[in-house]
């Protein structure tokens, strides 16, 4: 495996040995008693960096969504969400599934919706209309390519959900993507959002793991739904402190994993089987091929010379880089690359 360039996802980024260490050492308890002390620890570590009241550590960020929009909504109340939203997307159906509502979707840009697009897309009060209750926005857009949101649109979005008795939840997988960049604070998205979502096992490293932030009363009622959902865990300790080393040691790396993606990004647009770029801004890159390969002829060529990319959509192709993503490896993808030109 050491020899594959894997950029289907950060996800698949391996502990490093100080993670591992920290793993080890972790002090433990029962987490669905409420006694875990590293959870307990990671929980309101990251309350504090949100300025939110508290939080709850979940398996994964499907679940803190999901989670989340359960915690919000009433059966037949609606989700407005981008139409290439993970939310809607990539978690199986789970807005219908598990809270029963439907959702509005905003065609925005590269995943991002503006202010007036989420004022157009509010119902009337009128029953034969389901009730608008959550707007949902992901930062950084998975679909959209790593896209970030100006941060002027989403505070406008808030006050849109304050005025209209609204909740705002941010998917935030990939937010410390995003705020390498801009170098916003994360107390400011804390201000702005009813609920926070935040992966540990994507850019940062960690092997599992998401936290939901909001007030007490909306943990209190998250940890009720987090346990109908199976999502209890009890030495989560072991799991916490790898989200805590990755806090501790891997945030200021990210810039690394943007610099390595821009770069595939530009080799890219030299190269004759690729059709488009998508703007590169953090960590994900997304390509369209021209007539040259079909998809599937290009993934099973990529795999078979040891570059593991993934499907995104007709004729596009979707790279991630991550903290396993080193130089050699960047150098390395470029003469693959080459070879199918």
């Amino acid at each position: 495996m050491t020899d594959i360039i894997d950029l289907r996802s950060d996800t698949v980024a391996r502990p490093s040995p100080g993670m591992l260490e920290s793993m080890m050492r972790a002090s433990v308890g029962d987490d669905v008693f409420g006694d875990d002390p590293t959870v307990l620890e990671l929980e309101s570590l990251m309350a504090g960096m949100f300025k939110k009241e508290a939080g709850i550590f979940c398996p994964s960020g499907t679940m803190t969504n999901q989670v989340a929009i359960k915690a919000h909504t009433q059966p037949g109340d609606e989700v407005i969400c981008d139409i290439t939203s993970h939310v809607y997307n990539y978690e199986g159906g789970g807005i219908a599934f598990n809270s029963g509502c439907s959702v509005r979707l905003v065609q925005g840009l590269r995943g991002r919706m503006k202010p007036e697009q989420v004022l157009e897309n509010i119902n009337p009060d009128n029953v034969h209309y389901p009730k608008t209750k959550l707007v949902i926005a992901e930062n950084t857009s998975n679909k959209g390519g790593g896209s970030i949101y100006d941060f002027s649109d989403l505070e406008k979005i808030s006050a849109i959900c304050q005025n209209n008795g609204f909740l705002f939840h941010l998917d935030g997988a990939r937010l410390f993507n995003a705020l390498a960049e801009t170098g916003e604070k994360t107390e400011d998205y804390g201000k702005i959002f009813d609920s926070v979502s935040i992966c540990f096992s994507k850019g940062l490293g960690a092997p599992v793991g998401s936290i939901l932030l909001g007030s007490q009363d909306f943990i209190y009622k998250a940890r009720r739904i987090r346990k109908v959902f199976g999502g209890g865990m009890r030495q989560a300790g072991y799991l916490a402190a790898a989200a805590i080393y990755a806090l501790k040691n891997n945030m200021g790396r990210l810039k690394e994993d943007h610099f390595r993606a821009k770069k595939l990004g530009e080799y890219l647009t030299t190269l004759n089987y690729v059709e488009e770029v998508l703007p590169v801004e953090t960590n994900i890159v997304i390509f369209s091929l021209n007539d040259k390969y079909t998809q599937e002829e290009y993934l099973r060529l990529t795999h078979e010379k040891g570059f593991w990319a993934v499907g995104f959509g007709p004729k596009k192709i979707r790279l991630v880089t991550h903290l396993d993503f080193n130089d050699e490896k960047l150098a390395r993808s470029f003469e693959i690359l080459n070879q199918l030109a």
